[in-house]
């Protein structure tokens, strides 16, 4: 008991600027526009607060539960959005999409990170963030490469500042190139970051292209099982390498490097794939996932200085500008080479 109250006053300030943050989305939303989502927000408020007030003894226990153990739960809970027969219907059409971008972003995308002389967290998280789902990625895969909220902070501005030229310019060029709602809604769903971005972009277009945008965006959720894996164990590579070259001994248990919250993730989407977790309640605890994502990003906020992010925050910003633009292009010429854009129907 004497812990759960610790947690209370820094759990408190991240869950009062999530809810600040998803009611100016809500007023955003409500004007019509779709720029800024609620993790953004969140975030940015944090640093806000952090400049004037960092976190002590009496609040940094609850920050920084929220921004670990908080956000972890979330991740669970996201499963619940995740329908398996359905990813299975549209993962035939956008699969070969998908395999492209996703090889540019953990392929080249490294590459580039490296190049520019970015720690290879950094640049992993501003991948995931580009190849996957944005914000969910980032927050599902930050966790097993022990990310520190500098490097949370860095994925997620340099995904969110390319998703908002996106929102703008997709539209603009999808009619340009006269792709159908389809080819658009395709090609919007595998090369746009965030899923609210990929929500605005499509529906900019058409209602069918929102529609299909959509489900291809949940489809690649579903890469988060993989990539979190595959973090874990490159990881502990790391790890061992570098105790190898200390003289140290090797001591890795797999208990405390494997992700078991995506245990979480995967059970949660089993039900609702067999229909064990009615609609209703699967949209409430999607609901309930973001908002606790939103707090979530709101914590690592607090932790974050923002004048330390800008200092260095150039290069994070430029490499994710060059991996988005070669998704947007990869994703856009892979179907124009198999025949789905400009007019193809699904």
């Amino acid at each position: 008991m004497k812990n759960v109250k610790k947690m209370i006053p820094g759990a408190a300030i991240a869950l009062v600027i999530a809810a600040t943050a998803k009611f100016l989305e809500s007023l955003e939303e409500s004007a019509g526009l779709h720029f800024i989502g609620a993790s953004v927000i969140a975030m940015f408020i944090g640093m806000i607060v952090n400049a004037f007030y960092k976190p002590n003894s009496v609040t940094a226990p609850g920050i920084k539960f929220t921004s670990k153990k908080i956000l972890k739960f979330a991740i669970i809970l996201l499963g619940a959005s995740l329908n398996i027969r359905m990813v299975l219907t549209v993962g035939r059409f956008s699969l070969t999409v998908m395999v492209f971008t996703l090889a540019t972003c953990f392929g080249l995308g490294a590459l580039i990170g490296k190049a520019l002389g970015l720690n290879w967290k950094t640049s992993s998280l501003i991948n995931a963030g580009t190849g996957i789902c944005g914000g969910s990625a980032i927050a599902a895969i930050a966790p097993v490469i022990e990310a520190t909220d500098m490097d949370i902070a860095y994925g997620l501005s340099a995904t969110f500042l390319f998703d908002t030229v996106m929102i703008v310019v997709f539209p603009i060029l999808g009619h340009w190139m006269g792709l159908s709602d389809a080819a658009f809604g395709l090609w919007a769903g595998t090369a746009v970051n965030d899923t609210s971005s990929v929500v605005a972009t499509g529906y900019a277009f058409s209602e069918a292209a929102g529609d299909f945008a959509t489900m291809v965006k949940l489809t690649r959720t579903l890469a988060i099982i993989p990539a979190v894996l595959a973090f874990a164990a490159i990881n502990v590579h790391l790890k061992r390498k570098a105790q190898a070259a200390e003289g140290t001994a090797v001591k890795v248990s797999i208990k405390s490097i494997f992700p078991w919250f995506i245990l979480g993730f995967l059970a949660m989407s089993a039900l609702t794939s067999l229909g064990l977790i009615p609609a209703g309640t699967a949209a409430a605890l999607k609901t309930i996932s973001k908002f606790l994502m939103v707090a979530a990003l709101a914590a690592i906020g607090l932790n974050t200085d923002f004048k330390s992010l800008c200092r260095s925050g150039a290069k994070p910003m430029l490499h994710g500008f060059i991996i988005s633009l070669l998704v947007v292009l990869v994703a856009i010429a892979v179907e124009f080479a198999i025949g789905i854009a400009p007019h193809g129907v699904l």
